[in-house]
Protein backbone atom coordinates (compact mmCIF):
# COMPACT_ATOMS: atom_id res chain seq x y z
CA UNK A 1 0.00 0.00 0.00
CA UNK A 2 1.39 3.44 -0.96
CA UNK A 3 0.69 6.59 1.17
CA UNK A 4 -1.36 8.99 -1.04
CA UNK A 5 -2.13 12.18 0.45
CA UNK A 6 -1.33 14.28 4.22
CA UNK A 7 -4.08 16.34 5.93
CA UNK A 8 -5.61 18.30 3.43
CA UNK A 9 -4.65 21.39 4.84
CA UNK A 10 -0.78 20.65 3.85
CA UNK A 11 -1.18 18.58 0.78
CA UNK A 12 1.10 19.33 -1.71
CA UNK A 13 0.93 18.46 -5.46
CA UNK A 14 4.00 17.50 -7.75
CA UNK A 15 4.29 20.00 -10.35
CA UNK A 16 8.18 19.32 -11.81
CA UNK A 17 11.92 18.82 -10.39
CA UNK A 18 11.47 19.94 -6.81
CA UNK A 19 8.84 22.55 -7.42
CA UNK A 20 5.17 21.97 -5.60
CA UNK A 21 1.59 23.90 -5.38
CA UNK A 22 0.46 24.16 -2.05
CA UNK A 23 -3.70 23.21 -2.66
CA UNK A 24 -4.64 26.22 -0.63
CA UNK A 25 -2.89 28.40 -3.90
CA UNK A 26 0.51 28.93 -2.33
CA UNK A 27 3.62 28.87 -4.58
CA UNK A 28 5.97 26.57 -3.09
CA UNK A 29 9.66 27.35 -4.51
CA UNK A 30 11.45 25.37 -6.74
CA UNK A 31 15.38 24.36 -4.53
CA UNK A 32 17.08 25.71 -7.03
CA UNK A 33 16.01 29.25 -6.98
CA UNK A 34 16.26 30.79 -3.33
CA UNK A 35 15.26 34.22 -4.27
CA UNK A 36 11.82 33.23 -4.22
CA UNK A 37 11.92 32.64 -0.26
CA UNK A 38 11.04 36.56 0.95
CA UNK A 39 7.95 36.12 -1.83
CA UNK A 40 6.99 32.56 -0.07
CA UNK A 41 7.51 34.12 3.59
CA UNK A 42 4.77 36.83 2.84
CA UNK A 43 2.03 34.53 1.07
CA UNK A 44 2.67 31.91 4.12
CA UNK A 45 2.21 35.38 6.13
CA UNK A 46 -0.94 36.52 4.29
CA UNK A 47 -3.63 33.42 4.20
CA UNK A 48 -5.61 31.70 6.29
CA UNK A 49 -2.95 32.06 9.37
CA UNK A 50 -5.95 31.65 11.91
CA UNK A 51 -7.03 28.56 10.42
CA UNK A 52 -3.92 27.00 10.17
CA UNK A 53 -1.67 28.48 13.37
CA UNK A 54 -3.16 28.07 16.77
CA UNK A 55 -3.46 30.78 19.10
CA UNK A 56 -0.30 29.22 21.59
CA UNK A 57 1.89 30.24 19.19
CA UNK A 58 1.91 28.05 16.60
CA UNK A 59 0.37 24.43 16.05
CA UNK A 60 -2.38 23.15 13.46
CA UNK A 61 -5.65 22.84 14.59
CA UNK A 62 -6.71 19.68 14.20
CA UNK A 63 -8.16 17.81 17.45
CA UNK A 64 -10.26 15.62 16.09
CA UNK A 65 -7.23 14.12 13.80
CA UNK A 66 -5.24 13.36 16.58
CA UNK A 67 -3.52 9.58 17.09
CA UNK A 68 -5.44 7.04 18.85
CA UNK A 69 -4.34 3.71 21.07
CA UNK A 70 -3.83 2.17 17.36
CA UNK A 71 -1.43 4.00 16.00
CA UNK A 72 1.93 4.16 15.77
CA UNK A 73 4.58 7.09 14.85
CA UNK A 74 7.93 6.43 13.43
CA UNK A 75 10.18 9.74 13.74
CA UNK A 76 13.12 9.01 11.54
CA UNK A 77 15.91 11.07 10.63
CA UNK A 78 18.84 10.35 7.95
CA UNK A 79 21.45 8.64 10.53
CA UNK A 80 24.63 9.09 11.13
CA UNK A 81 28.06 7.09 11.42
CA UNK A 82 28.42 9.15 14.98
CA UNK A 83 26.87 6.78 17.44
CA UNK A 84 26.41 10.23 19.57
CA UNK A 85 24.19 11.53 17.09
CA UNK A 86 22.23 8.95 17.01
CA UNK A 87 21.45 8.45 20.44
CA UNK A 88 20.15 12.11 20.35
CA UNK A 89 17.07 10.87 17.91
CA UNK A 90 16.54 8.52 21.60
CA UNK A 91 15.96 11.57 23.49
CA UNK A 92 14.02 13.13 21.09
CA UNK A 93 11.72 10.17 20.62
CA UNK A 94 11.35 10.10 24.26
CA UNK A 95 10.49 13.50 24.67
CA UNK A 96 8.06 13.41 22.55
CA UNK A 97 5.95 10.55 23.57
CA UNK A 98 6.24 11.89 27.16
CA UNK A 99 4.91 15.20 26.09
CA UNK A 100 2.27 13.79 23.44
CA UNK A 101 0.92 11.11 25.59
CA UNK A 102 1.22 8.66 22.56
CA UNK A 103 1.62 5.00 23.60
CA UNK A 104 3.25 3.89 20.48
CA UNK A 105 6.18 5.82 19.56
CA UNK A 106 9.45 4.82 17.59
CA UNK A 107 12.88 5.85 16.98
CA UNK A 108 14.47 4.67 13.47
CA UNK A 109 17.37 6.07 10.81
CA UNK A 110 16.91 5.97 7.15
CA UNK A 111 20.00 4.29 7.08
CA UNK A 112 23.81 3.87 8.59
CA UNK A 113 22.74 3.01 12.04
CA UNK A 114 19.85 1.07 13.67
CA UNK A 115 16.52 1.20 13.83
CA UNK A 116 16.33 0.90 10.74
CA UNK A 117 12.51 2.25 9.30
CA UNK A 118 11.81 -1.32 8.83
CA UNK A 119 12.75 -2.22 12.47
CA UNK A 120 10.44 0.44 13.64
CA UNK A 121 7.72 -0.41 11.83
CA UNK A 122 7.61 -4.03 12.90
CA UNK A 123 7.80 -3.08 16.35
CA UNK A 124 5.09 -0.48 16.40
CA UNK A 125 3.08 -3.46 14.70
CA UNK A 126 3.89 -5.70 17.44
CA UNK A 127 2.21 -3.04 19.71
CA UNK A 128 -0.81 -3.45 18.49
CA UNK A 129 -0.79 -0.28 15.83
CA UNK A 130 -3.22 -0.45 12.71
CA UNK A 131 -2.02 2.64 11.13
CA UNK A 132 1.70 3.95 10.93
CA UNK A 133 2.41 7.39 11.06
CA UNK A 134 5.94 8.33 9.61
CA UNK A 135 6.96 11.87 10.80
CA UNK A 136 10.42 12.63 8.95
CA UNK A 137 12.85 14.48 11.65
CA UNK A 138 14.00 16.72 8.63
CA UNK A 139 13.30 20.42 7.94
CA UNK A 140 12.99 20.63 3.97
CA UNK A 141 11.31 18.49 1.41
CA UNK A 142 14.89 16.45 -0.30
CA UNK A 143 15.52 13.06 -2.06
CA UNK A 144 14.60 11.37 1.30
CA UNK A 145 11.51 12.94 1.10
CA UNK A 146 10.38 12.22 -1.84
CA UNK A 147 12.04 8.93 -2.74
CA UNK A 148 14.28 6.84 -0.09
CA UNK A 149 11.64 7.22 3.09
CA UNK A 150 9.39 6.51 0.99
CA UNK A 151 10.18 3.42 -0.51
CA UNK A 152 11.89 1.83 2.71
CA UNK A 153 8.77 2.34 4.52
CA UNK A 154 6.03 1.06 1.74
CA UNK A 155 9.27 -2.39 1.94
CA UNK A 156 8.18 -2.56 5.68
CA UNK A 157 4.44 -2.57 4.86
CA UNK A 158 4.55 -5.42 2.72
CA UNK A 159 4.90 -7.49 5.58
CA UNK A 160 1.89 -6.56 7.48
CA UNK A 161 -1.47 -6.57 5.14
CA UNK A 162 -3.94 -4.47 6.89
CA UNK A 163 -2.03 -1.83 8.25
CA UNK A 164 -2.48 1.31 6.52
CA UNK A 165 0.98 4.26 7.01
CA UNK A 166 0.98 7.57 5.58
CA UNK A 167 4.22 9.96 5.34
CA UNK A 168 4.17 13.68 6.95
CA UNK A 169 5.60 16.80 6.09
CA UNK A 170 8.94 17.50 7.41
CA UNK A 171 9.24 20.12 9.48
CA UNK A 172 9.43 22.51 7.27
CA UNK A 173 8.52 26.37 7.59
CA UNK A 174 6.65 26.30 11.22
CA UNK A 175 6.48 29.74 12.70
CA UNK A 176 7.88 28.32 15.87
CA UNK A 177 11.45 26.83 14.29
CA UNK A 178 11.81 31.19 14.23
CA UNK A 179 11.91 30.50 18.36
CA UNK A 180 14.23 27.05 18.14
CA UNK A 181 16.99 28.60 16.00
CA UNK A 182 16.53 31.84 17.67
CA UNK A 183 16.91 30.27 21.38
CA UNK A 184 19.95 27.90 19.73
CA UNK A 185 22.03 31.17 18.90
CA UNK A 186 21.37 32.65 22.23
CA UNK A 187 22.03 29.87 24.14
CA UNK A 188 25.27 29.38 21.95
CA UNK A 189 26.43 33.25 22.59
CA UNK A 190 25.77 32.84 26.06
CA UNK A 191 28.05 29.80 26.20
CA UNK A 192 30.77 31.67 24.31
CA UNK A 193 30.44 34.52 26.58
CA UNK A 194 30.52 32.75 30.02
CA UNK A 195 27.15 32.57 30.84
CA UNK A 196 26.07 29.01 29.98
CA UNK A 197 27.58 25.89 29.93
CA UNK A 198 27.58 23.93 27.03
CA UNK A 199 23.96 22.23 25.49
CA UNK A 200 23.79 19.07 25.57
CA UNK A 201 24.22 19.32 21.44
CA UNK A 202 27.68 21.01 21.80
CA UNK A 203 28.76 19.06 25.02
CA UNK A 204 32.27 17.62 24.77
CA UNK A 205 32.92 18.99 20.75
CA UNK A 206 34.50 22.12 21.41
CA UNK A 207 32.45 23.66 18.54
CA UNK A 208 30.62 26.23 20.32
CA UNK A 209 33.30 29.03 20.62
CA UNK A 210 34.23 31.79 18.78
CA UNK A 211 36.88 31.63 16.04
CA UNK A 212 39.29 34.50 15.40
CA UNK A 213 40.56 35.09 11.59
CA UNK A 214 43.71 36.45 11.09
CA UNK A 215 43.95 39.64 8.82
CA UNK A 216 45.96 39.57 6.11
CA UNK A 217 49.17 42.41 5.61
Amino acid sequence: MEATSLSSQFALTRTSNNEFIRNSGLAFPHFLYPHKIPALRRNLLSVKLSSIIADNGGGFRGEKHRLGAKDGVIVVDHGSRRNESNLMLNEFVAMFRERTGYPIVEPAHMELAEPSIKHAFDSCVRQGAKRIIVSPYFLFPGRHWHQDIPQLTAEAAKEHPGVSYMITAPIGLHEQMVDVVNDTINRCLSHVAGDADECVVCSGTDKCRLYETTKHQ
